[in-house]
């Protein structure tokens, strides 16, 4: 892996803004955004494991999955899942609630106070984010967001998860 801006950078041979160079540099800056996450949820009152959000973000944005869903879309198996949502269960995080067309379907929501950790957590990554972008230059900070607009212009709306559909061509 490269390392931005230091002696001795692991380049890429060739072009310094080929593609390969500037995926190189982008690990780089998501290694360190990753870390910045990590960090600032770890401060929230209640600190959770990154799969534990990635649970609580999966409801959040789907609301009402089964276990069997979320599964899916978290990429783990069944049995992981299960002794997940019993610990964000018991931490009064999720319920759990009987489908109301199909008895044998149990439907996961986040509680109030699931909403309320997320919105925490959310708020603390976003000051930490902030105040990384406030020492850059007006100028790079604009060029950053134009280069992540493009990215994200070239990427579907949700991230296909496994057994969906891929998006058309």
């Amino acid at each position: 892996m490269t390392h931005l801006g230091g002696p001795g950078d692991d380049q890429a041979k060739g072009s310094g803004d080929g593609p390969e160079a500037v995926a190189l540099e982008i690990a780089d800056a998501v290694e360190s955004l990753a870390n910045l996450w990590s960090l600032s949820a770890q401060g929230a009152a209640l600190r959770l494991s990154p799969h534990q959000l990635r649970a609580l973000r999966a409801l959040e944005v789907a609301p009402g999955l089964n276990l069997t869903g979320l599964a899916e879309r978290l990429d783990i198996g069944l049995p992981t899942a299960s002794r997940l949502c019993d610990r964000l269960e018991a931490a009064g995080l999720l319920e759990r609630a009987l489908h109301p067309r199909r008895r044998r379907e149990v439907r996961l929501s986040l509680t109030a106070h699931g909403r309320h950790v997320l919105g925490d957590v959310a708020e603390r990554r976003a000051r930490a984010l902030g105040a990384a972008l406030a020492v850059m230059e007006p100028g790079e900070r604009d060029a950053l967001s134009r280069g992540l607009r493009a990215f994200l212009a070239t990427r579907p709306r949700e991230a296909p998860f496994p057994g969906d559909a891929a998006p058309d061509a």
